[in-house]
């Protein structure tokens, strides 16, 4: 007889195997034979340890424990052959290639990818809209994250869509699930005349180290890490779990720029990043993010989703003692610097990612596309790939406010392109409302949102702006679930997603709870709640009012929305907002 298996014994085996790995996780207190080895041996600890204290697993740590997603690649790769879709628990691991089942909201996936900076060149743009023809619906939407994705791509596409990625010199691997999300950075990155920092090199060394880095993937939940070098739009590295901000530090020994580290930040459950009073050179900011991640690794929850998030352990422990074991992990401390030593950053302008403005390299600038809620057509981005390649120094610039950049027009182009734009259906120029409206996919193409927000933002802003004349930039930003993806709490106005009982018998139609008030950068604050329970039909007069309610009460015209609702009690903003309502 021989010696070999056949197909089908083999994956007998496999499961079998699985099942016996998975049960030892679900039991409770049992222990695998073995020490675990590899590198996956890290979570595999933080796993035992927890069910060695009488802590139930979730059901995707059993996932990932039972079977890796990357040891997966081969059913993966089965499942497209056969134009199958995938059961939860492959749904989640398929994820890890940058893979999203996104039914009911669309029987397809979404893939997103990884753009380290946000920044890409115009063959890739073109390639990937090429890509999204082939195998997608037509179009990509750019996300909070300076990202990609593509989307409506069929069960029988998924490796088509992966390979064709890679051709490029892309990926999308560890962009989902458990993972290190895409790292960002400033948009305006070594052109920008105030910058203190480049960050392009940063990211790229993060980028690279996470790829290169089994044990950094299948943490208890996602992580986000950002680099702001100083330019003049901001990172909102304050949203991230760690934020790396270039400073300069004025005088002393310490004299120069280092990268102040702030942690923490997850705007979803109400909260910002904060100072950790470390600060560190360039060439040490990945050692210092790895090391962090580790011990997120080893005392993250997995026993409860909703907290398994680096802000849960800070509020366990406290900041000095995560530092300390981070220091641990590092073999030395890190460097403290006093906070009167620091120069303030510079000032950035929210209006800055839209039109043309000067680089720091002389005759040169970059020009800001207004793109409706971030969704484009693939011919508009072979457009834009072409302008950029005629007319600039071949970049895409995606940016954190849904939006991108074509960089390195001379002067004298700049009309041309400008037109160039225009005649694709898009345009350099957006109104103070327009400039600030971001949203997530909303229900059209995500299965947890509550409205469509998409749809809904530019329904907002056609109201308001067909009846207001704002002033001044105001950010309002929908979003469809807790997840926060278009981080409603930072914006002037923020929308969430939510059922709205109507009538006598249960039933319920698309709205929003509003909150008012929050701000990133030098104004980061978390919004509060005015409204709870305004239907998707009542939400644009609902902006309009709060905004009528700022532009007739303020108390000096150049008083922001921000600094206006905030100066308010939600009650006091509801009675002046209904007021205006009724006038």
């Amino acid at each position: 007889m021989s010696g070999d298996f056949e197909t089908d014994q083999k994956r007998y085996l496999e499961g079998f195997v699985s099942g016996i790995q998975a049960g030892r996780l679900a039991g409770g207190g049992a222990k695998p034979a073995a020490e675990p080895t590899g590198p996956d041996a890290l979570h595999a600890k933080a796993q035992d340890g927890t069910t060695a204290r009488g802590g139930k697993l979730v059901d995707q740590e059993k996932w990932k424990r039972a079977e890796h997603p990357f040891d997966a690649y081969s059913r993966l790769k089965g499942q497209a052959a056969r134009a199958e879709f995938p059961k939860p628990e492959d749904n989640f691991r398929w994820r890890y290639f940058g893979l999203f089942y996104v039914a009911p909201a669309q029987n397809s996936y979404m893939c997103r990818l990884r753009i380290p900076n946000g920044i890409l060149n115009a063959h890739q743009f073109a390639g990937l809209a090429d890509i999204a023809d082939r195998h997608g619906g037509a179009y990509a939407h750019v996300t909070t994250r300076a990202n990609l994705q593509i989307r409506e791509i069929g069960a029988d596409a998924t490796i088509p869509v992966l390979e064709a990625i890679q051709d490029l010199g892309l990926c999308s691997r560890g962009s989902g699930a458990d993972n290190i999300r895409n790292v960002t950075g400033s948009a305006t990155a070594g052109i920008d005349p105030q910058e203190i920092a480049d960050t392009r090199p940063l990211a790229r060394e993060w980028h690279f180290h996470i790829l290169n880095e089994r044990t950094l993937y299948g943490l208890p939940r996602k992580f986000n890490v950002a680099f702001d070098g100083g330019g003049i739009i901001p990172t909102l590295e304050e949203t991230n779990d760690i934020g790396f901000q270039a400073v300069r530090v004025a005088a002393g020994s310490d004299a120069g720029i280092w990268w102040r580290v702030v942690i923490g930040g997850i705007t979803g459950h109400r909260d910002l990043a904060r100072p950790t009073g470390v600060f560190c050179k360039g060439e040490d900011c990945t050692a210092v993010a790895d090391a962090m991640v580790r011990v997120f690794i080893a005392h993250g929850d997995r026993t409860n989703r909703a907290r398994a998030r680096l802000k849960y352990v800070l509020d366990a422990w406290g900041f000095d003692r995560f530092i300390a074991e981070t220091e641990t992990l590092l073999g030395r401390p890190l460097k403290r610097i006093d906070e009167a030593q620091v120069e303030p950053r510079p000032p950035f302008d929210r209006l800055a990612h839209i039109g043309p403005r000067p680089q720091r390299q002389p005759g040169l600038n970059w020009l800001g596309v207004a793109l409706p809620v971030g969704r484009m057509t693939t011919d508009q981005m072979r457009g834009l790939a072409a302008l950029a390649k005629a007319h600039g120094d071949g970049d895409i610039r995606l940016t954190v406010w849904q939006n991108l950049l074509l960089s390195g027009i001379a002067t004298d182009d700049v009309p041309r392109v400008a037109s160039g734009i225009e005649a694709l259906g898009l345009s350099t120029r957006a109104t103070s409302l327009q400039a600030g409206l971001v949203a997530c996919t909303g229900a059209t193409g995500c299965k947890f949102a509550a409205a469509h927000t998409k749809e809904d933002a530019l329904r907002i802003a056609a109201h308001v702006e067909g009846r207001l004349t704002l002033d001044q930039p105001v950010n309002v930003h929908l979003t469809g679930c807790h997840h926060s993806c278009a981080q409603h709490y930072i914006g002037d106005i923020g929308l969430i997603g939510a059922k709205v009982p109507v009538g006598e018998e249960g039933d319920t139609v698309a709205g929003y709870d509003i909150v008012v008030g929050g701000g990133f950068g030098n104004q980061a604050r978390i919004g509060r709640e005015v409204w709870k329970g305004v239907t998707a039909e009542a939400a644009p007069a609902a902006v309009e009012a709060l905004l009528r309610a700022w532009v007739e009460h303020r108390a000096a015209v150049d008083e922001s929305f921000q600094a206006f609702s905030n100066r308010h009690e939600p009650a006091a903003l509801r009675a002046l907002a209904g007021a205006e309502a009724d006038a």
